[in-house]
């Protein structure tokens, strides 16, 4: 990876998952990395595959949601480096159930961590990020941030809002001719174990879910998944899908419009666990 070397990178959910990846092919690029995350357990064991490749890190436990804390951070990791110049806004967690049967409380708790913890990072580091005079913005939404499945309300309401804002804020970077450049990631089933960490509604077999997700709907690794991250970011693309089926998808979208809905109502329930 080209462009990467000598830049201050912040990634947060990186004690697994496409966190950890982005974060360990990031210090093979040369870059310092400023890692988060609440698992610390997990946190310190990609601290330890960083420093085994020589670069600078900075480990901290953090809540995303935590808005005040957020800034406080963003604070400490510039005074740390003395610049940053990335932000991979990646920390998120799963849900599934139905609205008629979901509680408010397990909504707004995706909402809270998968968008508001968006904000509150690029808004945390974004003056930072315009000081730096190369900065950028890398936002993870998802494949459900491109289309609505049953089950997902709570995740597509979040991943849908990730989409828009970052957009919008594209557009705003350009317009403020700020040195910022933007990005919204969209990944497809990546094997990772957000399926297994998700939490459900009452009922739901959350077992055979997270089965079904690991052995039909995960297609491609989270290395490959940050390797594809990267090269969208160093050709500063506004948008980066990963995987077959994030692709494939986002074109069926595009030519059948709202009639998709119809087409996932007869599918869904007839092939996948509900």
């Amino acid at each position: 990876m080209q462009g990467f070397a000598g830049k201050v990178a912040v990634v947060t959910g990186a004690g697994s998952g496409i966190g950890r990846a982005l974060a360990v092919e990031l210090a093979r690029a040369g870059a310092q990395l400023a890692i988060s995350d609440v698992d610390t357990e997990g946190l310190a064991q990609t601290e330890q595959r960083l420093t085994a490749l020589g670069v600078r890190v900075k480990a901290d436990r953090l809540d995303v949601t935590e808005r005040e804390v957020f800034i406080g951070y963003a604070d400490e990791v510039k005074d740390h480096f003395g610049k940053v110049n990335q932000i991979y806004n990646n920390a998120g967690i799963a849900f599934s159930g139905d609205v008629e049967v979901s509680e408010f409380k397990d909504i707004e708790r995706v909402m809270d961590v998968d968008f508001w913890g968006v904000v509150n990072g690029t808004k945390a580091f974004l003056p930072h990020l315009i000081a730096s005079g190369d900065g950028h913005v890398i936002n993870i939404s998802s494949l459900f941030g491109l289309l609505s499945m049953p089950g997902q309300a709570a995740y597509n309401a979040a991943k849908f809002a990730v989409r828009g804002f970052t957009e919008a804020l594209h557009q705003e970077m350009a317009i403020a001719k700020h040195p910022v450049k933007v990005t919204t990631v969209h990944p497809g089933g990546i094997k990772t174990a957000i399926a297994r960490n998700a939490t459900t509604v009452e009922g739901v077999d959350h077992a055979a879910m997270a089965d079904f997700f690991d052995r039909r709907l995960a297609s491609t690794s989270a290395e490959e998944a940050a390797r594809v991250i990267l090269d969208g970011v160093s050709k500063n693309r506004a948008r980066v899908l990963i995987g077959n089926d994030a692709r494939a998808l986002d074109l069926l979208v595009r030519l059948t419009g709202s009639r998709y809905q119809r087409l996932f109502s007869f599918v869904i329930p007839r092939f996948g666990p509900r």
